[in-house]
Parts: structure tokens; sequence; C-alpha cells
């Protein structure tokens, strides 16, 4: 931070002031001093611009002189939150002061008359005030007069403070005690005194007592807020009122008064220093600046004989001295984290409530902000294209983190230090981070420029490009070391052991260079990018801030005190590590003639090695050489000096409103040459003068801009050699291209579109009717929509291209509905398809495919944009139409369109359909997707191959028959009805043509006969594909019988399942036969049942033992004898047999049976109808359905509408129950 003075107040009559005290919420000041001089005073706030922060001329906006005292004012203290004012004199009068219409009236009155009053503080919420009087008597009262308790302490006080959560306040004695009390006047204890000498505790008077009373300025709680200090010069900092390891400070003065800043983050202490000047010893006014942990800051001289009082302003920019009958103020230009690079400006800023930092990356340009919140910044400093960002690590190992942001806050690179960084420099190539004996080099950005990257190799030898160890770099200052060696990397660094003698103060970078200022005044030069020590020279000051010139040659260097000086520090060379010939040691650091004093800060012109700025003060030099120029009233931070252009900022208005900063605090700032050439062009007529003053005074910026205003006067010939001397080729073809028109108009036209005065030269064009000129002008400029009305009615191409390119402009920003119509004007095919894909919009994407040639290019993209929807039929229309059927084909295929698949490689003998199907039927199986495979051969019309998939998925279903029977049942129906569909494909001879029929019938069914059994022959599932189906109903049928309790027909269903033994387990058909037979009494076929249970081998131990102990407990009290039955001859042999045989058991032919209740089916019971004796040639007694072929008898369907096996529907002549 850098303090100056900028202002004086006199006091009227030159009565002595006694104490200051600054409103920090509405900016009143108060002042009281002598014969009862009491004023209060406020200053304006700044104009805009450039002397927004001249608070140095600030006027008064107020000065009202209270009358009231008759002493000396000895006590001034401020209710911000009520806008009250209490004062006291040396004669004990207290009276409270209220703002009434802009004046100040007298509110309360109180006169103890017994004491004078010491002090008086107002908590921090401004709800109760104390007041202490020197014979040790106490009083706390409320804001509105009111009297809480009083108190008389034997001792005489000398000062009050509240603590910040108002439960406890500390008195101080005159003998330099300070006692804590609750905030009911109880006693607590004595703070402990630690900063005295011992012995001389008790002795010493306190000067001041100060606790900051705002929140905790960083994360640590431990940050000490309370300050006492003693007359002697002693002062201690304490993080509370017990603190036994408090920050001790000897400052040397004899103190008269301390105060925080309204941030908590700087202490101001003020007093008298003796000084011995001509032999005489005299006291001089200084103010001392500390940091809460005790680090010096700046000291303050201030001129007078006697520093009684100080204040702060409430932004902490300006401090309010009362010294002697006068009122100084000084500016505080604080050290803020900031930084600008490629028109960013990034600053951070502590959040109290969040604890850490907000940084903000403001664009100034497209003011646009990129807001970041990161822990315990430390430095910000930044170079053409990046910025660095120097935090500690969030961690207990004390590392800090280097990291590398660009313009929009995102890190491009970090690297982790484990040295305390307190100075950072940056490059457009380096990171130059020092402690106090370390400097680390980080070369974040390869230096080989695109002009010298055809040799690489030479380059990367040079620079060490690619080598870890010259990519980082860390040595220690006073390490010597041979020159160019790069034997410093950081991983094999050694960190030294104790703390330097002379530590590092502040370092500066360039391109070619960096230096380094220690405290004593020696100032070291290091080469870059390879690292070698190039000269050490001392300058005679303690340096704060240090700065290079662009092309290293001279240093600034800014000492503690505020004091400017210049020096030579060009070091010139031939070798290639700095071995050749050199400036003889004692000219490198010549001090040159220049300084400058209260300059806080200050930079190099980065184009122009003689230029720099200055602030000092309120004022802004610009300095040539070493001649300042006329200075301008700022108090805004210098950003850029560039192009005879300063750009700054008022950084303290960005600060104090961060996340809302207006255009308003960026101020442009031109050099004297630059203000002259423009005053000089736009006044003289004749332009030679203009370019001998720029001849004069060269720079760049001066030559274009001559080059500009010869161009707008048509003066090619100044324009030419003023575009040579800017070296700007473009220029120079652009007069070239000048001299070659015919027209003077067409001339100017030209200009004014170089200076982008585009409708200036579009009228000149047209008041030469030279439309097309001014069309051309539009197309180059891309201002189509005024092409489309230059060209309304003329080329149709020329339209077309603008609709198209308005189509463009619109497609680029997102909407492409309006970029549909221009497309759709232009007939611009390829960007209508991305617009209706991007659009959604497949209707108009299908129309646009009859629109097409056939055989473009363009269908195999509408073709992919449809495929990638799974919109089959319309990308199979637009691949077919391209002529690519094997695209199209393979799109079915991969939208799982089998059938169409199967449909187009039929249609156009497209021969590799088998094999794609069968590679992707493999493909689902192999993820035991054996259903998916099942419907991709359905689809495809594989009948076979889905039969035996469902076969063995009804195989494979876990817990069987028992657990699902009825979904097996549906699987075993399915695959029977695919191999029926297969038969009938096989026999369809529908197809052929009458004339065929009778010729290839027999040939085509023997054929057909003769495939189909080499397709079905292979499997079982296959030959008799109804097997399984029969074998689950008979087993459901059985079931269900059973549960309505009609045995003898569960029974007889029952037993027709033991021929199913291949389909269902022995345990399952046995045990429903057992079941069954035994509730009908056939205890013969019930044991017969049992004795299979028992002996099959498929069935485990204990369950065969359970089995025959049932058996046992069943046969011991009932014979195995069945009923007598029904006698029926077998069909074929003729032998009696019963009705409920399933097989004849003589020849052992397998009677027929009824799907709907299980029975077998005899040849008389199928003659036998419910209705009276049949008719010649007709069955009546049974039915047989179409689909599974399979018959039931009449009387058991007649209320069924579907086959109880195949579910399929009956014919109404069925369900009637009529002869078939």
């Amino acid at each position: 931070m850098f303090v100056f003075l900028s202002k004086k107040i006199a006091i009227p009559h030159n009565l002595a002031l006694h104490v200051v005290s600054w409103n920090s919420a509405q900016g009143w000041i108060a002042c009281g001093g002598e014969s009862g001089l009491l004023k209060v005073l406020k200053l304006e706030s700044g104009g805009d611009g450039g002397n927004k922060a001249a608070a140095g001329q600030s006027n008064l906006s107020m000065n009202q002189t209270l009358e009231g005292h008759q002493g000396t004012i000895m006590v001034i203290a401020w209710n911000e939150n009520f806008r009250k004012l209490s004062t006291s004199d040396q004669n004990g009068l207290i009276i409270v002061w209220m703002l009434h219409r802009g004046i100040w009236f007298e509110e309360m009155i109180n006169n103890r008359n017994r004491s004078v009053v010491r002090d008086m503080k107002w908590s921090a919420d401004c709800q109760k005030i104390c007041i202490i009087y020197e014979d040790g008597a106490i009083i706390v009262g409320t804001v509105d007069g009111q009297r809480l308790w009083g108190k008389e302490v034997k001792t005489q006080l000398a000062f009050v403070a509240w603590s910040p959560d108002g439960k406890s306040i500390l008195f101080c004695t005159l003998n330099g005690e300070v006692d804590v009390y609750d905030n009911e006047g109880v006693y607590s204890h004595r703070c402990p005194i630690h900063c005295l000498d011992q012995g001389t505790e008790g002795t010493v008077a306190i000067a001041g007592i100060d606790w900051y009373s705002g929140a905790p300025v960083s994360s640590d709680s431990q940050q000490p807020t309370l300050c006492v200090g003693f007359e002697n010069g002693r002062v201690q900092i304490m993080v509370n009122d017990s603190d036994d390891k408090p920050v001790l400070i000897d400052t040397q003065l004899r103190c008269t008064s301390l105060k925080w800043d309204p941030n908590g983050q700087t202490i101001a202490i003020g007093g008298m220093q003796s000084q011995t000047s001509a032999g005489a010893e005299r006291e001089v006014g200084v103010v001392q600046f500390y940091t809460p942990t005790g680090q010096h800051l700046r000291t303050l001289r201030v001129p007078g004989q006697n520093l009684r009082s100080i204040s702060w302003e409430g932004n902490g920019l300006r401090l309010a001295l009362a010294v002697d009958s006068h009122i100084f103020f000084a500016n505080i230009r604080p050290d803020y984290l900031w930084g600008y690079f490629s028109h960013t400006l990034v600053y951070a800023v502590l959040r109290k409530e969040r604890s850490e930092h907000v940084v903000v990356f403001w664009d100034t340009q497209n003011d646009e902000k990129y807001t970041k919140y990161i822990k315990h910044v430390t430095h910000i400093k930044s170079s053409e294209d990046y910025c660095v960002l120097v935090t500690k690590a969030d961690d207990a190992s004390g590392q800090y983190i280097v990291i590398i942001c660009n313009d929009i806050g995102s890190p491009v690179d970090s690297k982790y230090l484990h040295i305390e960084p307190l100075h950072v420099s940056m490059t457009n190539t380096h990171v130059i981070v020092a402690s106090e004996d370390v400097v680390y080099i980080w070369m974040y950005r390869n230096s080989v420029t695109k002009q010298a990257q055809g040799d690489l190799a030479s380059a990367a030898s040079v620079l060490g490009a690619g080598n870890k160890r010259r990519v980082e770099m860390m040595f220690h200052i006073d390490e010597s070391f041979a020159p160019g060696t790069g034997m410093h990397d950081k991983d094999g660094f050694v960190p030294p052991a104790g703390h330097a003698q002379d530590p590092i103060a502040c370092v500066a970078a360039t391109e070619q260079c960096f230096l380094v200022a220690r405290e004593s005044g020696t100032v070291q030069r290091y080469s870059l990018p390879h690292l070698s020590l190039e000269a050490r020279f001392s300058v005679p000051c303690r340096p704060q801030l240090i700065g290079a010139n662009c092309d290293s040659t001279k240093m600034s260097c800014l000492d503690i005190n505020g004091i400017l000086t210049m020096y030579d520090v060009e070091v010139k060379s031939s070798g290639m590590f700095g071995q050749g010939d050199q400036k003889p040691a004692e000219a490198i650091g010549t001090a040159l003639d220049f300084e400058r004093k209260d300059v806080w800060n200050m930079r190099w012109a980065s184009d122009n090695a003689d230029l720099f700025a200055i602030m000092e003060k309120t004022r802004m030099y610009i300095v040539r050489g070493l001649q300042p120029e006329e200075p301008v009233l700022s108090n805004a931070y210098i950003c850029a000096f560039k192009d005879l252009q300063i750009q700054s900022v008022l950084i303290d208005e960005v600060i104090q409103n961060p996340e809302c900063p207006r255009k308003e605090v960026l101020l442009d700032f031109e050099t004297k040459s630059l203000r002259d050439t423009r005053n000089i062009l736009t006044k003289v007529s004749n332009l030679k003068d203009a370019f001998k003053y720029v001849d004069q005074n060269p720079h760049p910026r001066l030559w274009r801009l001559l080059a500009e205003a010869a161009l707008d006067q048509l003066d090619f010939s100044v324009a030419e050699k003023a575009f040579v001397r800017y070296e700007d080729y473009q220029g120079i073809l652009l007069v070239k291209r000048l001299r070659l028109l015919d027209d003077r108009i067409k001339q100017k036209a030209e200009v004014a579109a170089y200076f982008q005065r585009f409708d200036e030269a579009e009228s000149l064009y047209r008041e030469i009717d030279r439309k097309d000129l001014a069309i051309d002008l539009r197309v180059r400029l891309g201002d189509w929509f005024r092409v489309i009305q230059l060209a309304q009615g003329g080329n149709e191409d020329l339209l077309r291209q603008a609709w198209s390119s308005i189509g463009d402009y619109y497609a680029d920003r997102g909407k492409w509905s309006n970029a549909a119509q221009y497309y759709a004007k232009a007939q611009n095919n390829d960007a209508l398809v991305d617009t209706y894909y991007f659009l959604e919009d497949y209707q108009a994407l299908e129309r646009l495919i009859n629109l097409l040639p056939e055989g473009s290019p363009l269908l195999t993209d509408v073709g992919n944009k449809f495929t990638s929807v799974g919109l089959c039929d319309q990308a199979v229309l637009a691949y077919l139409r391209h002529g690519d059927v094997k695209t199209a084909v393979d799109t079915c295929v991969l939208l799982n369109q089998w059938d169409q698949a199967v449909t187009l490689a039929q249609k156009h003998n497209f021969q590799q359909i088998e094999g794609l199907l069968a590679k992707y039927a493999q493909h689902l199986l192999d993820k035991n997707k054996k259903l998916e495979a099942v419907q991709l051969y359905r689809k495809a019309s594989k009948h076979t191959e889905a039969a035996k998939l469902l076969a063995q998925v009804a195989k494979e279903m876990p817990g069987g028959a028992q657990r699902h029977p009825g979904r097996i049942k549906k699987l075993y129906l399915l695959a029977a009805l695919e191999v029926e569909k297969y038969k009938a494909k096989t026999l369809d001879v529908s197809q052929m043509t009458q004339g065929t029929v009778g010729a290839m019938t027999t040939a085509q069914t023997l054929q057909s006969l003769i495939t189909q059994d080499q397709s079905v022959a292979s499997d079982k599932a296959l030959e008799s594909p109804w097997r399984g189906c029969e074998a689950l109903h008979l087993y459901l049928l059985a079931q269900r019988q059973l549960y309505e309790g009609n045995c003898d027909q569960a029974m007889r269903t029952a037993l027709r399942l033991s021929e199913y033994e291949d389909i269902l387990d022995t345990q399952t058909v046995f045990s429903i036969v057992a079941l069954c037979a035994y509730y009908n009494k056939f205890l013969t076929q019930c044991s017969k049942a049992f004795i299979k249970l028992e002996a099959s081998a498929d069935i485990g131990e204990d369950m065969q033992q359970k089995f025959a102990d049932l058996a046992l407990a069943i046969f011991t009290r009932n014979p195995p004898r069945d009923p007598s039955a029904r006698m029926h001859p077998c069909p074929k042999c003729h032998t009696e047999m019963h009705d409920w045989c399933t097989s004849c058991p003589q020849c052992s032919f397998k009677l027929p049976f009824c799907v709907a209740s299980g029975r077998s089916i005899f040849p008389e019971d199928r003659g036998r109808g419910p209705g009276g004796p049949p008719a010649p040639g007709t069955d009546p007694g049974t039915i047989k359905c179409r689909v599974c072929r399979h018959r039931m008898y009449t009387a058991e369907v007649k209320k069924l509408r579907n086959c109880p096996l195949c579910h399929s529907r009956l014919d109404a002549a069925y369900s009637q129950g009529l002869p078939v």
C-alpha cells in the first residue's frame, strides 16, 4: 500500500484540535478542540471520469459549527445506525446531537460536574453507550437516554472499549492496566499486557485501545482484532482479551492514537517521533501502518508539532489527522488483488460470509463476467494473454498453488510450490515467484516464436524445450552458478535451513530478463529464457516496487517512501550466454537524472522503451525519456500503456461493488504527442506540416493517424509515405489501388469503405449510378439483406446466393425455421436437408426426396438422417431413389425390419440376406435373447428355426411344468403353429396358374414333401410338433377336472399322460395319475402308478421312500382292485377293452382322444350322435379343428367358441354341432 497527504483544512482562530472522528456510514467528520470548538464537516463526493477519484481536491459540502461546549472537547463518539453525535468536554458536559433537515441540533444534555469524561463508546449495534469518568465512575445507557446501570471503581479511568459481540467491556486505567467486565458490570479478569518491559507495568499510560467490531476478514478465526497502545510506543495486538500470545510492536513513537481501518486489515498508529536536526531535537508527526500480524506496511510523516487524533473514512481509502489547528487528509492506495490482460479485468475480493475470495473475470469489451470462488488468494499478476493466481492449498500441507488462467477464468495449467510466494511477476512466457530467499521460474509457455519454428532443433537446444528440468527452475538468491548451465531444476533443489540475512524485497520480469531487488538495495539481473546471472548492482534505497522497460535497458525503482528513481540496467553482450563483451560493471545500475515523490503506481509502455506513466498523488504524469508531460487529474490504477494510450481503472469502485462493475470506471488517456497530432490534423490543411511533426516524434500510432488523415483528404503521396513508415503493407496496396481508379468519387467511396463508413460509400456509388459497385461492396461485407434490396429484380444467381447466405446467418444462430425459409427460396437443397433435420420436420424432409434428382449424392445423406431417427420406410425410399439397394437392405436389418429386408432382397435379387439373418440371430442368441431371436425368425419366415427355439425355451423353462404349465403350453403351441406355417408354405400351390396346375401339381407336391421331410427329420420337435402342446394340455385338463370333482374324467385324462414321458418328467406324470386313480377308486391303476414312482431312477431316494410309505398306508387298507367299466372293441383287432384305456392291450393300437374332455374316441362313439341315429355317410359324434387337426366330441364343445388345444376360432358349424 501507499499513503500520501492530499488535503489540509485549517481551523479558524488557530484553535488547536484535540479529537477528530469520521462517520464511516454517512461521511460526516466531527472535530473538536480548544474553547469549545466543535465542527461537523462533510466532503463532496468526487465527480465522474478522471476527476472522480481526485479525493484530495474535494470541497466541503457541510461546514457547521456546533455551539454548546465551553471547555476543550475531549471525546467525540458517532452513533452511525441512529445518526447521532455524542460529545463531551473537559468540564464533564455531555451533549447528544441529532440531524434535522440538514442541521445538527442538541437532543440531550448531561453534566455530572464532578469529573471529566475520559472516553465514551457505542456498542457495535449502536444500542448502548458506555461513558467513563476520570474519577472511576461508569455509566451504561441506551440510545434513547435511559440509564441501564452505573458503577464506580477505585481507580482513575482513561479508555473504554466494547467487545464486538457486546458481551464484554474493557476499561483502561491511567496507570496502564486493562480490566474486563461483562455487560452487566461484573468484573471478569485483567487483560494480560506483554508489550511492556518487565518492571514497567502499571507505570506507562495507555495511549489508545481499539477493538475491531466488524466480521472477521478471513476464514482464520484466530486473526488479531484487539489493539492496545501505550504512550511509549509499545503496542500489542490480540485475538481476544485473554490472548497470552499477542503480536508485539515497538513503534518508536510517543503514541497518541490508534485505529483499525473499516476492513480490519490495517491498524494505523499515530504519534510523535523525536528527530535530531541541526543539533536540535524536535518532534514530528508520524503515522505507521501495520497488518494484524505486525508486518510494517508504510510510514507517513505529517508536518506539525502535535498529532493528537486519527480517524478512517468509511471505505478505508482516506485517513483524517488532527494536527495542531489543521485537519490533514491522507489518501490510502491499497494493494488490491487485480490484473488486466486481453481486455479482461480480473480482481479478487474477500467474501467474509463465505470465508473465501470471489475472483471475477470481467470482459470489458462485451461486459461479460465470469465468477470463481477460490480460498486463500494471495497474488494476481497478468501478461498479454493469461493471468496467474497464487493460492494457498486448502489442506494442511502448507503448499501453494500457482494457477495459469485464460480470460474466462478457466485454468490452463498449475504447479505446486513448497515455498511461500511473497513476490510474483509474469511475462508472456514465464512466471517468476520469490520467497524471502528462493526464486522459482516456470516457463509456462514455449517462447519459440512462429518465425523460428523452422529450426526447432536449435531452438530446443537453447531454450531447453522438451526438457523437464528447463520448464521449472529454482535457486537460492545467494547461490553462485556458471552462466547458462541450467542445473537448477525444481526437483533437485534443497531449501535453505536458515532465514536470509538480506531478504528479497520485490521482483520484476520482461521477455529478456528478470530483476530481483533485495531489502539492502542490491539488485540482481538474470537472463531469460536460459538462466544466468548477468549483473549485480546496488540502489541507495529500500525498493518497494521495481519495473523494467520493454527492451530491458532501464529500471524504475519505487522505494518505501514513495520516491521513484530510474537506473540504466542495459547489458550489452555478443556471446550466446552473455560471455562476450559486456558493459563495464560500474556502468550497469547507473542512476539517471530523474526523481519523483509520492508516487504510488507506474507502468512502462509495452511498445516504447522511453515512455512510462506514473501516478503521483492524484495526478497522472506521462514521461517521455525523463521529461514529464502536463499532468491530468486521476486516481485510477494504470492497466496498460500501448499505442500512446493509457488504459486505467478506478479499481476502488470495482472492489466496492464487485458483482456489477460499471464501464464508467474504465478511463482512457492519451499522450501529449497523440493529442497534438490529432489537433494538427484537424486544424492544419497542409499535411506536410503534420508529416514533419510526426517525423520529429515518430511512433507507429502517429503514422497510422497521419495515413488515415491523408487518405481522408485523398493525399495519396503522404498516405503512402505514412503507411511505409507504419510498415502496413495492406495500406500501401490500398493506396496503389486507389491511384488506379479514374474517378475521384470512386476513390472517396473506397476510402469511406476503408474507414468502415459503408453507408457513405454506398451512397457515393449510387450517385455515379454504379449500383453494381454498391452491390459488390455489400457482398464483400456480407450484408446480404442489403444485397437483396439492391439486387431486387436483377440477377437471380446473386439473389439465390444472398438468400442462401441469409439462411446461413440464421442457421449459425440456431434459428432453423427462418433459415429453412431462405434456403427454400435459394433452392439450396444441401442446406435444407440439415435444416429440416434440426427442425425435426421429417415430413418436409420426405417431400424433399421426390424433388431431388435420381442418383443425387444428397439422397444418401437424407437416408442416413432418416436412419438415425429410426424412420425405416423413408430411409429405404431415399436409398432406392439413389440406387443403393444394399444400403436400403442394411438399413432394414439395422432397424430390425427383417420382413421388409427380405422383401427388398427378393425383389432386387439380393443374395446376402440369409447371411445377415443368421448373423443377427446368432448375435441375439449369444446374448441369450432367445425370444427376440424367435421374433426375428418369424419376421423372416424362418418357421423351422423359430419352432426349434420355442421348443428349446419351453424345455429350459425354470421350474418345469409344475410351476409354469400354462406358459410352457403356449411356447409349445407357438412352435407347433410355426411348423404348420412351414408346411402350408412348402405345400402351397395356390400361386400357380390354372394351365400349369395339372401338369405341375404331382411333381411339385412330391418335391415339397421331400423338402419338408428333409427339414423336419433332423429335429424330433418338428416331426411331432403337437406332442408338447398335447402333453401340457392334458396335464392342465386333468388338474382342472380333478379340482372340479370330476374324478372319472380326470383319471381318463391323466392315464393318457403316460404316453408323454419324453415331455413331462416321471414324477409329474404318475403323481397326477396316482392321485386321480385314487380318488376315482381305481386302485389297480393307482398301484401301478406308485410302482412306477418307486422304481423310477429319475426320482431321488428320499422321494421314493415317501412314495413307498404312502403306498403302504393306502394299500394296507384297500386292496388294489378296479371297479367294472364299459367295454369297447379295439378298432384294429376288435379285442374288447375298457373305455378308459388309451391303447389296445392286445395290438397296442393308440386310440385318439377328445381334446375337450380327454376321453378316448371309439368308432361307435363317433357314430352315436346325441340326437338319434346318424345319417348315412356322416360322423356327427366328433368334430376336427382345422388348425391343429385334433378331434373332440361334439357334445363337449357345444358351449365353446375356440379349440381347447390351439385356441383357434371354431366355425359356427362346429359350435352348433353340425356334421363336418
